[in-house]
């Protein structure tokens, strides 16, 4: 009896992990739609908060990987929305701080008891959590090396 060995193609690889993402995507947006908070915004709000006071547009910019006069426009948006605050680091300076206003945590705590993406990685035990983390990790870090995009 000849045993058959089972082979994925690097492109079967790739639509796997490409449709994986989007489906947990569309799923996690859905949920923070019910709360008017869009992915990408609360990306924004979770790095705010992690860089503390030192956050400035392009920091922000460089965690988020996304470029500068984006993440500016976003800023204004969200500063209009009243979700944080532009302050000026010296009177004549250029350079403005960000920080989370009342209304911006309120709305970064909401984001972070979301449900959906548990639900979906409860599926996972921890050890298969850690080793997708770890395939990812060298992935993205190969990508990062090769790639002509600097944030």
């Amino acid at each position: 009896m000849k045993t058959q060995t089972f082979q994925i193609s690097n492109l079967d690889l790739l639509f796997l992990m490409d449709h994986t993402n989007h489906l947990m995507y569309l799923i996690w947006q859905r949920e923070l739609n019910k709360h008017h908070i869009p992915v990408r915004q609360y990306q924004v709000l979770r790095k705010i908060k992690e860089i503390g006071s030192d956050a400035t547009i392009a920091k922000i910019a460089g965690k988020v990987e996304r470029e500068v006069d984006v993440i500016s426009r976003q800023v204004a948006s969200m500063e209009k929305d009243g979700l944080i605050k532009r302050i000026q680091d010296t009177p004549k300076s250029r350079l403005f701080r960000i920080q989370l206003t009342k209304k911006g945590l309120d709305k970064l705590k909401i984001a972070d008891e979301s449900q959906s993406i548990d639900m979906i990685l409860s599926t996972l035990t921890k050890e298969e959590r850690k080793r997708i983390y770890s395939v990812l990790k060298k992935i993205s870090n190969t990508l990062e090396k090769h790639s002509a995009i600097k944030y």
